[in-house]
């Protein structure tokens, strides 16, 4: 089969490899849709050989990309319950391998193991930019009939990720929560949390962006490259502050904001990864008693109840991708997603 490579400073390649074979405990899927998280291009820009090292792999090391992996389960290992998989069950991949049996493992969080994460799929361990993908049993999740593969891949990584920090907040449906960034991870809790019941306000500091996140959600939307966002998120809630707010842009500032812009006893969930962030910690937190909180990704558990209710809320995950391309078309696709101008791209297969 062809697997997508990267191989640094924004190139990559089509290799060849051998179609898996399940180990006692794993299965193999044929992959319908592998979603592109802006996560990979972390490894798609860096420096030949420098992103293997950081994770601890030979510098010639090739890792098939892709970490949204879903499709339907085509063999089984002897040792699988078929009330675990089956043949033909058509799946989700919660993209992480523990140790199995620490307390987190075994909830279903191997991305948080004691023993440190075995592999990242698509990142430490060959993930799903390939025809097939071989996985543990314990790390399937099942996608409901009504929803699309497309959809299953968002789910299995930056859908579900908007759903794990909504359920962090605990947000009701009669508060309103305030989105730092709209890309697909803070596109996705827009959609959600409207779902949800919620008001939401969106921020982006792209007019297309915030043009969708109306057409999927929010009440209200603000450009914080032309108003401060804290007074304008103030001035909409009669001066109290949203009831929660989620950072999704990784932006110092941004995260800044999205804590400032809490009401007395808020809630503000740090979701973008990498970097920093500067606070006046009595008038930012102390004094206001808001609660600061880091979430990372979900658990298998949440990725199911994620997918149950996008299937019967009738949410359109779908409208999240701009972009579908064929396996062959990687490079051209990469291209484009590292512009970081649109919206998501899925391999479809």
């Amino acid at each position: 089969m062809k697997g997508i490579v990267f191989t640094g400073s924004r190139n990559l390649e089509l290799r060849d490899f051998a179609d898996p074979a399940p180990g006692a405990d794993e299965v193999v899927l044929e992959i319908k849709a592998s979603g592109m998280c802006g996560s990979d291009l972390k490894f798609y820009r860096a420096a030949p050989g420098e992103a293997q090292k950081s994770l601890g792999l030979a510098s010639g090391a090739a890792v098939i990309a892709g970490h949204e992996p879903c499709g339907v389960v085509v063999a089984v290992g002897g040792n699988v319950n078929p009330k675990r998989a089956r043949i033909g069950q058509r799946v989700m991949v919660h993209h992480y391998r523990g140790c199995g049996a620490c307390p987190h493992c075994s909830t279903g969080w191997q991305q948080l193991c004691v023993e440190g994460v075995a592999e990242v799929y698509g990142v430490t361990g060959h993930g799903a930019h390939a025809r097939y993908m071989k996985c543990p049993a314990s790390t399937v999740v099942g996608l409901p009939d009504e929803l699309s593969f497309e959809t299953g891949a968002a789910i299995a990584c930056g859908t579900g990720t908007a759903w794990g920090a909504l359920k962090r907040l605990d947000l009701a449906g009669e508060q309103t929560v305030a989105i730092f960034g709209q890309g697909p991870v803070g596109l996705s809790a827009t959609q959600l949390a409207a779902a949800l019941g919620a008001r939401v306000i969106a921020l982006d500091v792209s007019a297309d962006r915030l043009e969708r996140a109306r057409e999927f959600g929010a009440a209200e939307v603000i450009n914080p490259a032309a108003t401060d966002p804290v007074a304008a998120i103030r001035e909409l809630t009669q001066g109290l502050g949203a009831h929660a707010t989620i950072d999704a842009s990784s932006s110092a500032e941004a995260r800044r904001q999205c804590v400032q812009s809490v009401r007395t006893w808020g809630k503000a969930c740090l979701v973008g990864e990498g970097g920093q962030m500067t606070l006046d910690v009595s008038p930012d937190m102390l004094r206001r008693q808001v609660t600061l909180i880091g979430s990372w990704t979900f658990s298998t558990n949440g990725q199911a109840e994620c997918a149950r209710f996008v299937a019967e809320r009738k949410v359109d995950v779908d409208k999240l991708f701009t972009d579908r391309w064929a396996l062959e078309q990687a490079e051209q696709a990469y291209r484009l997603f590292d512009q970081q101008s649109g919206g998501k791209g899925v391999f479809v297969f």
